[in-house]
Parts: C-alpha cells; sequence; structure tokens
C-alpha cells in the first residue's frame, strides 16, 4: 500500500535557485529507501518538505492521504505527530535525562504517566539504551546519544520515520550500529524508513531501495538490492 506520492514537485527558492524539477515518486508502506546525491542535488530539500520544514513551489506531496504541500501553518504539528525525524546533530535537550528526552515527546500530547513510561522503556529497550535511562546527553557517546534521538522520533509509534543524514557526525562503525537500530525499527514495528544520506558504504552494505537525485532531478530509481556505488 502506497503511504507516500511525490507529484510533479519543483522548489524554487527565493534567490532564484531551483532545487527540485519535476519530481515524482511513490514510496510504499513498509519500505526502507535510502535518498543519495551530491551536494546540491536536491536531497535535503526533498526530505525537509516531507516534514514540511519547507513548501514546494509546485506540485503536491500526499503522505497518509494528506497533502502536505496545502497543510496549513497551523495544523504543521498534526503531521509532526504522525512521523518521526531523526538529525545530524541529535538535538537532545542537555538538562533533561534519557527517559525524559524521550517522554517529552509524549508529555507534550498529554499522555498519562503509566502510558509514558511503558512506551519509554519499551523503545529504549528496543534502541540498546535501557541501561542509560538516567544518564544526560553529556555522558553519552555520539551513538549514545543519536540512540536517544530515534527512541524519541519511534516513541509514538509513527508510521514514517525521516533521517536526514543521521551518520553524519558518526565513525564508520558506530554509523553501521545505528543502521542495525534503524532495520530492527523497520523489520519489528514495521515502519517506513527515508534516509538521506553521504555514506557510501552504507547504501552498499544495507541494498536497499535507493533514490539517486542529481542537480535537482530524480537522476534513477533503484530496487533492493540493485543499486552498488561501485557500479556508477
Amino acid at each position: 500500500m502506497e503511504l507516500i506520492r511525490v507529484i510533479n514537485v519543483e522548489k524554487q527558492y527565493k534567490n532564484g535557485v531551483t532545487a527540485l524539477y519535476n519530481l515524482n515518486l511513490s514510496i510504499k508502506k513498509g519500505e526502507f529507501v535510502f535518498v543519495i546525491g551530491a551536494s546540491g542535488s536536491g536531497k535535503s530539500t526533498l526530505i525537509k518538505m516531507m516534514y514540511r520544514e519547507e513548501k514546494p513551489t509546485k506540485g503536491q506531496i500526499i503522505i497518509g492521504g494528506i497533502n502536505v504541500a496545502k497543510l496549513r501553518n497551523g495544523k504543521v504539528y498534526k503531521l509532526r505527530r504522525k512521523l518521526g525525524v531523526v538529525f545530524q546533530d541529535f538535538k537532545l535537550l542537555p538538562k533533561l535525562n534519557v527517559y525524559e528526552n524521550v517522554a517529552f515527546a509524549l508529555e507534550v500530547i498529554g499522555m498519562n504517566k503509566a502510558d509514558i513510561r511503558a512506551r519509554v522503556i519499551k523503545v529504549l529497550k528496543l534502541v540498546g539504551l535501557k541501561e542509560k535511562v538516567r544518564s544526560y546527553p553529556d555522558q553519552l557517546s555520539g551513538g549514545e546519544q543519536q540512540r536517544v534521538a530515534i527512541a524519541r522520533a519511534i516513541v509514538n509509534d509513527p508510521k514514517l520515520l525521516i533521517c536526514d543524514e543521521p551518520t553524519g557526525n558518526l565513525d564508520p562503525v558506530t554509523s553501521m550500529e545505528i543502521m542495525q537500530v534503524l532495520e530492527t525499527i523497520n523489520r519489528k514495528l514495521g515502519t517506513t524508513i527515508i534516509m538521506a544520506t553521504h555514506d557510501r558504504d552504507i547504501v552498499n552494505k544495507l541494498k536497499k531501495r535507493v533514490i539517486m537525485l542529481d542537480s535537482g532531478q530524480l537522476k534513477n530509481d533503484y530496487m533492493e538490492g540493485a543499486f552498488s556505488y561501485e557500479g556508477i
């Protein structure tokens, strides 16, 4: 079943730069998709439009039946509650411990404490941080901080997880550990994952569907297992 459809999307910034040209895509529920391309290819713009950080100049982005492009600013928070976003720089709250950082996402929507606790412990166990619940961000490694960020992003059981260069600040070994966490989430929870990345090793090793952008256009759309950086 289709979760995302991108229809004739163009994005032109006020400075005249066109980041995307007539982009069309379809992504099914449960897929794990890499978005790749050189700097300036448009991948960050596409990712930001999916969680409505940016709006297309033309076209439609349909996520779960909602036309994100037409969503009024006052309704964006409702979209954000239905998807999770993981960034390169973690964006954790430094004065809150691991448990509190993850629980915060549920507290803001008014969930009761018992349900919050059950959900937070469940996702921290899933990402391998159950023993770190009382630790603060500055007591964690970069990989552990990213695991907290992932736990926070999935604690509300989103159908879509958007990852914007999540391993960009991590060493190769830690990066692969993070990818194993994301694969587990995709497999066990059925969460659709879209990940923008520059990391060639990750793309080659995981053998997922790969959407390649070049100068704002769709250069290629490789089905699962069909892409290798050695082949280009």
